[in-house]
């Protein structure tokens, strides 16, 4: 054949005009066709650079060769350009580039456009030419199936945006569309398998025959682009030269094309009917724009198909059939349809497919209808619901999109229900089995549609056993047996069984059937993880020992296999089997060994078989097709386990009926039994080879359900919710699956059981669950399962070696809002939805797993049963890898050298989260009655570490929760210890290691006596654990070094010029620091309980953060209030960081220990999160840009430490910065990048190309740039509006003296300076006050007024409090007193005022007040007075008046944090007084867990209507004098009234006498709310009678409400140190 052969063609009509040319090799057939009728002077060919490489040369020639034909004068012009590849390329720059292009060289609007390439260039010529010159001519030449079959056809074309894809374009028809079929010879099989998913689509919407050739013929289908044409290189142009697989590929693309052309014909414009090829589309396109370019458009229709398809299934116009020949004819072509594919779940942006992210991106969709979103739902295969989109709610799209799921508890609907379960399972896969070996066809009807059959299927398939389709519109499966032919897969190819415990275990053996004289050919099965610990080692021993070839790839005792084909097949003879874990063990072997080079005696050993029932359901399929095994029995008849199996052929029946599931079948009776209604099951009956089907007579009609079953029936009526009843003990051997169902329902059956089923040694509520042992080797250990997840509920159960007790609870007592994990286990799944239908909130997380046995459940659950559900979404981590996170309140175990401090630290741990501090040492001690030390000196170290060892494993069993547990030293002597400790590290919380210098342990050690001598020198001891210590511990915490304290002790005499004075009085801190603030801050945050993260980041608000840029940051501590003035946190500057102190001057790495130290430093003086940065020296720090490792360790290091946030350049190895994440906790992580080149644009697609990777790996978004002029802070602006509201914090500036505007109007992290610092982190930084400064001038922060309202109040401090905070902080408002005598109009007009901004209520205004507010707190509520008004917005913007209270706060952190050495508890508190502070008092002390309190007041009358005010377990004595204080003296005493009413002096009449009695015991806090004078009566006679005790002055409270105040009013941190010098200043004055 030569080129000049006239191509034979299939044309398709479309808008009347016959233009789509479709055929094989038509490069000169385009040229001549294009030349000829499409007169032109220019004809411009654009396609991409990896397109060129291909076809441009030959386009080339063949259009100069048409062209000679052309004289001289009236030869138009042929010119080509190259574009990007790309999507990136579709977009306004990428079209501006073209048109520039055209205009340069002169083109006119005769010009003809030829679009050559993917559906990228097609689009993007296409909407070129529909505006050029106001539109000129173009042809579309596609070169992908995709573009051939979608894109190309139609006349759409459009760029897009970063709001969209194809959201600005038109409607412009090509003039010819030349569909060349060779292309795709040079297309990769992925993109080939990208376009089939639009064929699919058609087919699918339009013809079910054509969707039925697609099924079934993949392999022919692909085969086609497979050829290698350079053999005959125009191979298929004429109709004689097509091979089979070319004629067929042809039929299916032209096919697809003819029902896409008949639609636009009729509906040009998408009005209606064009609609329908969006099938798939509406939220393939919204995965599309997460996950492209990584995954391509085809593969994301593929998932929106199914998905979509899920929607009619729910919606319930949709069978599950049609569900699942979709489902298998897309993974024919490898293609997704889940985001769960290995291939989409690997990716990091796979995170950021949350279900609201979807639902934002589907609104901007052209086929809505305003906010109501289009979706095309299927009515079966090759047919639509409507013929248009039809409208679907969110709800229902968010319920098929969700991860979880929750069932709303209600009495079902439907009831009475009558229904079926889908096929059963066990019967489903036997029968596929034995027809896909038997002789002839045989059609198998009520076949189970699901993950684990379509698995079957397709190993069948690949070892070409069999072929399959399908009739009655997919109801019928006919099967073409192949008579027990088999052949090994191709080369490479495994046989992939997810988690198909049945595939697996039926497939061993039937791979032993594959015969070859060839030797080395090799099956492979292998499976998902847990498949990979499931077992299969007897089947496995039995079959090897039988002479067959098997062997593990990997772990002896489970897949993956390599099963040899040998020329004689399987062996036969006899097979000695282990029996007593699965019965499919035994099934698999029944089932192929007809087939073996001899007869098989097939005998059972190894204790009492498992699940005899499924062996007889073997033998009865068996039977259906032709095969009769025999059992032998003894001489008295009894059955023997010993099984003879003649051999043969299996005889297909024309047709073979599979039972309805009988373990399906339990959940909806059971749904019967727990909400006391009523189910009949249809196809379940007496006669069924289940064993399952025996579930409701021998467990519900014993819980107390009335069972009625017939052969093929079995109905079930509950009692009434609530009423089962336990049953005692039950074996449930011959229905082991069944077990979980019953577990639910006896969780809930707590009354007594039926007569003679009662347990003798148990409880009246006790279920005893037998014969289950196998269920521990399913999907999942089924019983620690259900154990597990039933403790959620508040159910107490207890394992056996053969089951397990479950105690029945009644539905009211259980725990509301589980959630619970169904570990990729569909029984564990819905049998939990049984138990959700009576317990609130009940959450199951993994919804799809129940795809393996009933796809449908939860529509049949919503659609036959009657009961609502609703989709749940996890919150999705930043991380693409899943970040280390454990359940709040796990126990935490610390570890570390004796003398380290783990008791003291351990401590004050527990006691900052409430929990209960364990010393395993006093465990160890209590148990064996004896010292550690005399234990090992009694029976040796050995001994000791033996019981030690013991202990740990008690108390990982026992204190599993709210324990903060100290462990000894020497545990990690022990491996077995270490790796029990290192596997809780991973898996269920906290292990820390305490650190401290080795030579302060040594001097520690020397004065210890209790603990035995190590008998070496202990820093040998120590360099032999640290590995260990830290290779098992997840955390670390810096014990506080003498080093650190110097430097704390040096800061703190600094900050207050050495001077001890009146100033001493006042500056009781609120927030605890040093050693006891910084424990508090380190375990709220690694547990989670709360997470030391910046709130105004949460909250949407402005935040900032101070780069530290110190050598060494003691250098800051002195400095650290000023320095930190109303920021959110600090940024440590690790590559800042010298250990000489000295400014680093080249690239370097610091050392981890100096890094350690650093950051205890700090943490000492502050609770600010810190912001660990390491910037290197290409992003303008001083790190190395090679040390990618080092920098790895220092972020491993700062996350152990507990640093908030991690700064971590994007430029990193991904694969490192998933390492980073899978361990970050509640830490989060800011994926920045920086460009210090300034030839970064904003708008331009690199820049979005990068924050598409931050948003993928971080939790924070932070893009740097480098402004040349204003235009880039503008084009900023642009791209921050131009990402969709609602997604991840993000952090965009611009660098340099021009960049100053990005940094003011930036809304997350601004990195801020300070004058104090050493130098500045970045060109163009400012400080904090600067930027607020700038923000009033500009209009974003207006001035707002605040208030002190009340009298006499003159004399107040406030007013110094405030503006001298606002003015450090730079903030323009103002805050002055407003005196009156009631709460009259001024105060009214004052909080109506537009700028009031809040207040501060003191005497006698803290009662009345709230008669002007809109709400209070919950403590304000409580104290029935308020000293703060905050303005606060609603969701809709109203404004409302939010009273607070401050006193008690200010007077509760001082006690807590002054209090020493007494259990709260168990001490009394003393209030005098009875006004609003004295109410505040009394809140403060109960919230400080106070025990009793005292109150007096001169006035009784007072003092009783206080008391009576509060609960009666604020336990509230009311004292007739002080002196009565008797026996009980307080441990803290208030004082409300003012100072000139007291006295110590007797002689003073009508004053209240202060008696020294008050102040008996050794120590406690005394506080005087007065602050006139400074020292007052009071605290002067606690100062005389017990300097033990702490004095608190009334300024020092006034101090710490108002900064709590003012942090309430604008969300920032006060300069305490500023506003305590200014106060004191006046105060004095």
């Amino acid at each position: 054949m030569v080129d000049n052969d006239q191509p034979d063609l299939c044309k398709v009509s479309i808008l009347g005009r016959e233009c789509i040319h479709c055929g094989f090799h038509l490069k000169r057939y385009i040229a001549q066709t294009v030349l000829t009728n499409l007169a032109s002077s220019t004809y411009v060919l654009i396609t991409d650079t990896h397109v060129a490489k291909f076809h441009l040369s030959a386009f080339q020639a063949a259009f100069d060769e048409e062209l000679k034909l052309i004289s001289d004068d009236k030869r138009p012009r042929f010119m080509s350009h190259l574009v990007s590849p790309g999507e990136t390329t579709k977009s306004r720059e990428g079209k501006a580039e073209i048109e520039d292009f055209l205009l340069a060289n002169a083109c006119t609007r005769d010009t003809v456009l030829l679009a050559l390439g993917g559906g990228v260039v097609g689009d993007l010529v296409g909407f070129v030419a529909a505006t050029f010159m106001r539109g000129v001519r173009f042809v579309q030449i596609p070169t992908t199936l995709l573009a051939m079959v979608d894109s190309s056809v139609g006349g759409k074309t459009a760029i897009d945006t970063p709001r969209g894809k194809n959201l600005i374009g038109a409607f412009w028809q090509p003039e010819y569309i030349f569909i060349d079929a060779a292309f795709l010879e040079t297309l990769p099989l992925r993109e080939f398998s990208n376009g089939m998913a639009e064929v699919i689509k058609t087919a699918a919407i339009w013809d079910e025959n054509e969707f039925a050739t697609l099924e079934s013929r993949a392999e022919d289908i692909t085969s086609a682009v497979q050829i290698e044409s350079a053999m005959n290189f125009y191979a298929g142009r004429t109709v004689s030269t097509r091979s089979e697989s070319q004629r067929l590929l042809l039929s299916v693309i032209v096919g697809s094309i003819s029902v896409k052309a008949h639609i636009v014909t009729i509906d040009e414009r998408e009005t209606g009917l064009r609609n329908l090829v969006n099938f798939g589309h509406t939220i393939g396109h919204t995965i599309e724009a997460v996950l492209t370019p990584s995954i391509l458009h085809g593969e994301c229709v593929s998932i929106g198909m199914l998905l979509e398809a899920e929607i009619a299934r729910q919606i319930g116009v949709l069978n599950q059939v049609a569900v699942g020949r979709l489902t298998r004819c897309l993974k024919a072509y490898n293609l997704p349809v889940s985001v769960t594919d290995a291939r989409i779940a690997s990716l990091p942006v796979a995170r950021q497919l949350t279900v609201d992210r979807l639902l934002d991106v589907m609104k901007v969709d052209k086929k809505n209808a305003g906010p109501v979103k289009k979706i095309v739902i299927l009515s079966r295969i090759g047919a639509t619901f409507e013929p248009k989109a039809s409208a679907v709610s969110d709800q229902r799209i968010r319920k098929v999109l969700s991860e979880g799921i929750t069932i709303i508890p209600s009495v079902p609907r439907h009831s009475p229900i009558r229904m079926a379960t889908p096929g059963s399972k066990s019967i489903s896969n036997r029968a596929l089995v034995l027809a896909a070996l038997g002789e002839g066809m045989c059609r198998l009807k009520n076949l189970l549609h699901s993950d684990d059959t379509q698995v079957m299927m397709q190993a069948l398939a690949d070892l070409q056993g069999a072929t399959f389709s399908w009739e009655d519109n997919g109801d019928t499966l006919v099967v073409q047996g192949g008579g027990g032919s088999l052949a090994v897969p191709p080369a490479g190819k495994e046989i992939y069984l997810q988690n198909a415990g049945t595939a697996a275990r039926f497939l061993t053996t039937v791979c032993t059937l594959v015969k070859s004289d060839r030797q080395g050919l090799v099956t492979v099965i292998t499976g998902n993880a847990r498949m990979k610990q499931r077992p299969c080692g007897p089947l496995v021993d039995a079959l090897r020992a039988s002479g067959n070839p098997i062997e593990y790839r990997e772990h002896i005792g489970s897949l993956p296999l390599s099963i040899s084909a040998t020329p004689s097949g399987m062996r036969g003879g006899h097979i000695r089997l282990a029996a007593s874990i699965s019965s499919q063990y035994v099934s698999s072997i029944l089932l192929c060994a007809p087939y073996a080079s001899a007869p098989v005696v097939l005998e059972l050993v190894g204790g009492q078989v498992i699940s005899q029932p499924y062996i007889d359901m073997t033998i009865g399929v068996m039977k259906s097709f032709g095969i009769t095994v025999t059992r032998d029995v003894d001489a008295a008849g009894k059955k023997l386990d010993v099984y003879r199996i003649p051999g043969g052929h299996y005889r297909n029946p024309s047709e073979f009926t599979i039972e309805s599931d009988a373990s399906s079948a339990t959940y909806p009776l059971a749904i019967a039994a727990i909400t006391g209604t009523t189910c009949t099951i249809t196809g379940i009956g007496t006669t069924s080879l289940q064993g399952d089907a025996g579930f409701a007579k021998g467990v519900l009609e014993p819980m107390g359900c009335k069972v009625v079953q017939t052969d093929t029936e079995t109905t079930v009526t509950g009692p009434p919710i609530g009423q089962l009843r336990a049953i005692g003990y039950v074996d449930m051997e011959p229905m082991t699956d069944a077990f979980l169902t019953a577990s639910v329902l006896a969780a809930v059956a707590n009354r007594s059981p039926l007569q003679g089923r009662a347990l003798v040694d148990a409880p009246l509520n006790t279920t005893r669950i037998l014969g289950i042992a196998n269920q521990r080797v399913k999907e999942c250990n089924r019983i620690k399962a259900m154990i597990d997840e039933l403790s959620k509920f508040g159910v107490r159960t207890r394992e056996l070696d053969d089951g397990l007790e479950i105690y029945g609870t009644p539905i009211s007592q259980l725990t509301r809002g589980a959630s619970i994990c169904c570990y990729d286990d569909h029984r564990v799944a819905m049998a939990f939805s049984v138990l959700a239908t009576v317990i609130e909130g009940t959450i199951l997380e993994e919804k799809r797993c129940v795809a393996k046995t009933w796809p449908s459940w939860w529509d049949d659950l919503e659609n036959k049963i009657g009961l609502s559900t609703q989709g749940v979404e996890f919150q999705a981590a930043a991380s693409p890898s899943k970040s280390r996170r454990h359940d709040p309140n796990a126990s935490v175990f610390l570890t570390g050298m004796r003398g380290a401090g783990k008791s003291f630290i351990g401590t004050l741990a527990a006691a900052a989260l409430g929990w209960e501090f364990t010393d395993a040492d006093t465990v160890f001690e209590a148990r064996h009655n004896m010292l550690v030390s005399e234990f090992v000196r009694n029976n040796g170290w050995a001994a000791f570490r033996e019981a030690e060892h013991s202990i740990l494993k008690e108390l990982l069993q026992t204190k599993k929760k709210k324990h903060i547990i100290s462990l000894g030293g020497g545990i990690v002597e022990t491996p077995a210890a270490r790796g029990a400790l290192k596997d809780y590290a991973e898996t269920c919380g906290p292990v820390v290691y305490i650190v401290r210098a080795i030579e302060e342990i040594v001097e520690y050690l020397g004065t210890e006596t209790s603990r035995p001598a190590y008998g070496e020198a202990i820093e040998e001891v120590f360099l032999r654990r640290q590995p260990w210590y830290a290779e098992m511990s997840s955390h670390e915490f810096v014990s506080s070094t003498r080093a650190l304290q110097e430097s704390v002790k040096f800061s703190e005499a600094e900050s207050n010029g050495g001077r001890i004075d009146v100033a001493h009085e006042h500056t009781i801190r609120c927030c605890p620091t040093g050693i006891e603030g910084e424990v508090k801050r380190y375990f709220e945050h690694i547990t989670g309980i709360c997470p030391n993260l910046a709130p105004n980041i949460q909250l949407g608000k402005r935040s900032y953060f101070l780069s530290l840029t110190f050598p060494d940051i003691r250098l800051a501590l002195p400095l650290l209030d000023r320095l930190s003035v109303g920021v959110d946190a600090l940024e440590l500057r690790v590559d800042l960081l010298s250990p000489t102190g000295s400014p680093v001057e080249r690239p370097s790495v610091p050392p981890s220990t100096y890094v350690a130290t650093q950051i205890a430093a700090l943490r000492q003086r502050t609770t600010l999160p810190i912001v660990f940065t390491v910037r290197t020296a290409s992003q303008g720090g001083q790190f190395p840009d090679t040390a990618q490792q080092e920098a790895v360790k220092l972020f491993e290091l700062a996350l152990r430490l507990g640093c908030e946030y991690l700064d971590v350049e994007i430029s990193w190895s991904e694969e490192q910065i998933r390492h980073i994440i899978s361990q970050k906790g509640h830490s989060h992580l800011i994926a920045s990048w920086h460009d210090w080149t300034g030839a970064m644009k904003w708008l331009s697609p690199e820049v979005r190309q990068k924050y598409n990777l931050a948003y993928e790996l971080g939790d924070i978004i932070k893009l740097v740039g480098t402004a040349r002029d204003q235009a880039d802070n503008l084009d900023l602006q642009l791209f921050v509006r131009s990402i969709a509201a609602g997604r991840k914090p993000m952090l965009a500036i611009n660098m340099g003296e021009k960049g100053k505007l990005s940094r003011i109007l930036n809304f997350v992290f601004s990195p801020v300076t300070h004058p104090l610092l050493p130098s500045r982190a970045a060109p163009g930084q400012l400080t904090f006050p600067e930027i607020q400064r700038a923000l009033h001038l500009i209009g974003h922060l207006p001035k707002e007024q605040f208030y002190l309202f009340g009298t006499p109040i003159s004399h107040s401090m406030s007013p110094t409090l405030h503006n001298t905070a606002f003015s450090a902080l730079g903030l323009p408002h103002r805050y002055d007193l407003l005196e009156t005598d009631f709460v009259d109009n001024r105060i009214t007009a004052a909080v109506a005022a537009p700028n009031f901004g809040g207040a501060s209520v003191t005497i006698p205004h803290k009662v009345a007040i709230i008669s002007q507010l809109d709400c209070l707190s919950e403590e304000a509520q409580v104290i029935g007075a308020v000293n703060t008004i905050i303005p606060i917005r609603r969701p809709d913007g109203i404004r409302e008046l939010l009273g607070d209270n401050t006193d008690w706060a200010a007077m509760h952190c001082i006690i807590i944090n002054n209090l020493k050495n007494v259990s709260p508890g168990g001490a009394r508190g003393l209030v005098i007084g009875a006004g609003g502070a004295s109410r505040a008092a009394v809140y403060a002390l109960h919230r400080a867990g106070i025990g009793a309190i005292d109150l007096f007041n001169r006035t009784r009358s007072s003092a009783e209507a206080l008391a009576s005010s509060f609960p009666d377990d604020y336990n509230i004595r009311i004292m007739e004098s002080l002196e009565g204080l008797g026996n009980s003296p307080p441990s803290v005493i208030i004082s409300t009234v003012p100072a000139s009413v007291t006295t110590t002096d007797p002689t003073v009449k009508d004053a209240l006498q202060l008696p020294a009695s008050m102040f008996t015991l050794s120590q406690g806090v005394v506080i005087d709310m007065a602050y006139k004078p400074s020292l007052t009566p009071l605290l002067n006679l606690a100062r005389s009678v017990n300097p033990s005790w702490t004095p608190i002055t009334g300024l020092a409270v006034l101090l710490e409400q108002g900064y709590r105040q003012f942090e309430l009013w604008t969300g920032r941190r006060p300069p305490r140190s500023l506003i305590e010098k200014e106060v004191l200043a006046k105060y004095t004055s």
